[in-house]
């Protein structure tokens, strides 16, 4: 079985949020099996400058060190793109190589951001808590289970929490499009059925969202990683839907929703080499676990969402990835520890749209049926 290396610090800071959680909500959580868990089923580990994943590449440039991540089909064909070139070979990394170490980090960030590329420099995003907003009234203290949870996040972050949720008794549902499932479904089944095994798969237009949006109306707590203006245009934002006290709103992004951050494009890997969670040094830096700003945030969402109810809700709560990676990376230099914690598998995650009919005689039963 696999083992991922982990700063001890960061580990040991983990088990206490996961204890805080485990307080909160009466359930046991393994942060060493959320932190290593997909590396270990998957038998993944970074090889120094190349994620666990293989889709993350850390490179020189002429100034310091970028991060950068080709983990989608567009992503890829927007290469020659970066480049300036017409074409590229069917190996893109060589050249990306070479073209990086040309630049000045600010220029290659600027350039791959402007292309909607998942990318970063080292150490540019300084450590930061949680941001909360009064989000309407706060009601009675109460914990998670039994709650209407409307998780409409993708990959990981987001659908940890969702799943931490439904390990504590809410009910969650997952909703996605047809036309832009997540993007989790393509990938290997085992890791998707560990992060939404135990939610109720919900298919929506969010072009036509009337459905979705009496769904937002009806959830206790949402969950969500879109860029912002995303639902906003589509009328899906928290100020759109129907107020309800206690609600608690989650956006998970890649680098929070100041000024052009808000539409930086982050995955796991290039969101903790911006918060500078990295192996080796600065100066000589490697890969640090496995997409480890994924998990870290999944596990502080979820510390935050049940900390906001027991406070009586009434919250937005944002959390940016690069900010978490860059609050584990100011921990003191404990040295290293293998982690090879196993996931305890419980079920399959639900087809797409298998709980469709389930999920609108809710709301039906709820008098909140499409408007």
């Amino acid at each position: 079985m696999a083992s991922l290396v982990v700063p001890l610090a960061v580990l040991s800071r983990a088990r206490q949020a996961a204890d805080a959680l485990g307080e909160l909500t009466g359930v046991e959580v393994d942060a060493g099996e959320l932190v290593a868990g997909r590396a270990t089923m998957l038998g993944l580990s970074p090889k120094g400058r190349v994620s666990a994943g293989g889709a993350t590449h850390l490179m020189p440039s002429r100034d310091g060190w970028c991060a950068l991540t080709l983990a989608r089909a567009d992503d890829i064909d927007a290469v020659p793109a970066l480049l300036q070139r017409d074409t590229v070979d069917e190996d893109p990394w060589p050249a990306v190589h070479r073209w990086v170490a040309a630049n000045d980090a600010v220029d290659v960030t600027d350039r791959a951001r402007l292309l909607g590329l998942p990318v970063a420099a080292l150490g540019e995003t300084p450590a930061g808590p949680p941001r909360r907003f009064p989000f309407g009234a706060a009601t009675t203290p109460r914990g998670p289970a039994g709650l209407l949870v409307a998780d409409l996040s993708s990959m990981w972050a987001g659908p940890l929490c969702g799943q931490l949720l439904a390990r504590a008794g809410a009910t969650v549902v997952k909703v996605e499009s047809a036309a832009r499932p997540d993007g989790a479904r393509s990938g290997p089944p085992a890791f998707f059925d560990w992060m939404n095994h135990g939610k109720l798969s919900y298919v929506a237009d969010f072009d036509q969202p009337a459905t979705l949006k009496s769904l937002l109306s009806a959830a206790d707590i949402v969950i969500e990683s879109s860029r912002p203006a995303a639902l906003a245009r589509r009328g899906l934002g928290p100020t759109d839907v129907q107020p309800r006290d206690g609600r608690v709103w989650l956006r998970v992004t890649g680098h929070g929703t100041d000024g052009d951050r808000a539409n930086w494009v982050a995955f796991g890997d290039d969101a903790a080499v911006s918060g500078c969670l990295i192996g080796g040094t600065p100066a000589d830096p490697v890969f640090c676990g496995d997409a480890i700003a994924d998990p870290l945030t999944g596990l502080q969402a979820a510390l935050a969402l049940a900390e906001s109810l027991r406070d009586g809700g009434g919250e937005l709560i944002e959390m940016s990835m690069a900010a978490v990676a860059a609050d584990y990376a100011e921990l003191p230099d404990e040295g290293e520890t293998d982690c090879a914690a196993m996931p305890q598998l419980a079920g399959r995650a639900a087809p797409l749209g298998a709980d469709n009919a389930a999920v609108e005689q809710m709301l039906t039963d709820r008098g909140l049926g499409s408007c």
